[in-house]
């Protein structure tokens, strides 16, 4: 279990090792986030950690959000995520975190939404085949068979068919920190991230 953090995607961009290779990485702008709550095995079964994360106007929060920060003092954070840790003792309610949870040389494991790309086809969704585009063929990027006649007369869920392609949750493991600017709360990552700029991202610590 590895604290984490929040952040947004600053975009990507290019930068040039010792011998003079291309590395393409993605910039993070993460936190600072308060710690917002803190769970103990005793009360809740689980050591945790909850941390909030953008500040925002307090119009733009529910009145129960308001509540629950409002009992440890802080101002309007929008975006809140919990963390499993294995011991709390070195927490402290309100206590800032920053990029200095982490080091250069990290992996790490990003979180976030991937770009959508509205409803797309069966060949851009699934990568499916095409079928032949000459003698005569009717079927270049239709379906073709979805399922069984008669029996049992329906279509089985889950068939791989046309949808809504994109704008999932997804993770990419094991990311290597090869930059850290603390003036500026910004985590230099190598390769590419989930989602366009500006995205929220969850960034926590690999094992």
């Amino acid at each position: 279990m590895s604290i984490g953090i929040l952040g947004n995607k600053i975009g990507m961009t290019q930068i040039f090792d010792e011998e003079g290779l291309t590395i393409p990485v993605t910039v993070i702008r993460v936190g600072p986030c308060k710690i917002t709550q803190i769970k103990t095995h005793r009360l809740n079964g689980y050591n945790a950690i909850q941390l909030g994360y953008s500040q925002v106007k307090p119009e733009k929060l529910t009145k129960p959000k308001h509540g629950h920060l409002k009992k440890v003092g802080c101002f309007p954070l929008y975006h809140l995520r919990e963390y499993k840790v294995s011991k709390i003792d070195k927490f402290l309610l309100g206590e800032t975190l920053t990029v200095d949870i982490f080091k250069i040389g990290q992996y790490v494991n990003i979180s976030g939404q991937s770009i959508g790309k509205g409803f797309s086809g069966n060949q851009k969704r699934h990568n499916f085949k095409r079928g032949p585009m000459t003698h005569g063929s009717k079927n270049h990027r239709a379906p073709g068979s979805i399922g069984p006649g008669s029996t049992p007369g329906r279509v089985f869920p889950g068939k791989k068919m046309a949808g809504q392609y994109g704008a999932k949750k997804i993770t990419i493991s094991k990311l290597r920190i090869i930059g850290i600017d603390k003036t500026r709360n910004l985590l230099i990552i190598k390769g590419n991230v989930p989602g366009k700029p500006g995205n929220l991202l969850n960034i926590v610590g690999s094992n």
